[in-house]
């Protein structure tokens, strides 16, 4: 396979309701899409999941732009009809970190890759679901009556488990409220984005009584040991997010028992093939996954819903339907149907790119030099 055109589409998609975790509150999902045609004309589509702010990680919107303008599709360049997916992260390795940016064009390349062969991610990836269970991830509110009332309408859309934003000042009163009103029925977690230490140790084992799925990344990125140290700690069972970026990270995470369970973000790992192989890796080691989600757009969503499907994915994900988070999606909505949404089962990621929706929450479209 060779590029024959790349093309970066900046977008600013409104969200139906603002969404507040302890990094900031997001009024809207800015991206980009890559939109990468081969010389024979297939087209493969990505989305960087990315923020505008290196808040999230360390990397930001902006930067994967230029990283992948002057770093990546050049090296990509370099290996002219030899392109493959299973490619792409040997010719980027001496590139340092910058997964996300990674990711996005990796993505577009398997994207192309699988339409051509006429097979679907799930295929490619070893789905054995058609359709998986979803979650929905709850940000931080303004008062207890506001969260109960977002979680009961969710509840009442069918998602199967619901995840709570936390931060120190809004943790104990909003679970215990949760679970006051709705029961020890539903299932429940909660996600702290790295808002803790290991001093407040004692504030999170007051989240055990609440029976909760997990907690997730409730320490600093960097601190597999201060993980490894509360999981002795709480009862809650710790979980890992942005500290993983790789197989290898996810291996020395469960060596150390710093986790019992992994969300595997596909971007922030570097792409869907390296997400496999930390699938594989806690599979091996008995530890459960689940898919988390960076607010996509139906071009990010639908192969995160693809690698859901795989065996070892035994949590609800933050697979959620697309009326979650937008009124108008780029592509066909999922569809929440009894608490799971379908697996797509078309060649690459399985949906079209709708090209009047895009042009509507479109900001910008340029070229990237492909000449060599």
């Amino acid at each position: 396979m060779r590029i024959a055109r790349l093309e970066v589409i900046w977008l600013k998609v409104p969200l139906v309701t603002p969404f507040r975790t302890s990094f900031g509150t997001a009024h809207d999902k800015d991206t980009f899409l890559v939109r990468l045609e081969t010389t024979d004309g297939t087209v493969g589509w990505a989305e960087c999941a990315a923020e505008l702010d290196p808040l999230y990680s360390a990397e930001w919107l902006d930067g994967c732009e230029q990283v992948l303008r002057r770093e990546l599709v050049p090296r990509l360049l370099a290996l002219g009809d030899q392109l493959t997916a299973g490619r792409v992260a040997t010719a980027l390795e001496p590139v340092t970190g910058n997964y996300m940016a990674k990711h996005v064009i990796e993505t577009a390349v398997l994207d192309a890759e699988l339409k051509e062969a006429g097979w679907s991610f799930g295929h490619h990836l070893g789905a054995v679901k058609e359709r998986v269970p979803a979650g929905v991830s709850v940000g931080i509110m303004d008062s207890i009556p506001e969260l109960l009332d977002h979680v009961e309408r969710y509840l009442d859309q069918g998602y199967l488990r619901i995840k709570l934003k936390i931060e120190p000042g809004w943790d104990v009163a909003a679970v215990r409220a949760v679970r006051e009103h709705f029961g020890d029925e539903i299932l429940l977690q909660v996600d702290a984005n790295a808002a803790y230490t290991l001093a407040d140790a004692a504030q999170l084992a007051r989240l055990d009584p609440f029976d909760l799925l997990l907690i997730e990344q409730p320490l600093p990125t960097d601190d597999i040991r201060g993980h490894a140290r509360l999981a002795t700690l709480i009862s809650t069972p710790v979980c890992l997010d942005e500290s993983i970026e790789s197989a290898r990270d996810a291996a020395t995470a469960i060596a150390l028992d710093a986790c019992r369970v992994i969300n595997i973000k596909p971007a922030r790992v570097g792409g869907y093939l390296e997400a496999r192989r930390i699938h594989d890796i806690a599979v091996a080691n008995g530890i459960p996954v689940w898919c988390g989600g960076m607010l996509e757009t139906g071009v990010g969503r639908a192969p995160n819903v693809a690698l859901a499907a795989l065996p070892g994915f035994v949590l609800p994900g933050d697979t959620s339907a697309s009326d979650r988070y937008f009124r108008q999606d780029i592509t066909a909505p999922f569809v929440l149907d009894q608490g799971h949404v379908a697996v797509p089962t078309g060649p690459g990621i399985g949906v079209e790119v709708l090209p009047d929706a895009v042009a509507e929450v479109t900001i910008s479209r340029s070229d990237v030099d492909v000449t060599g």
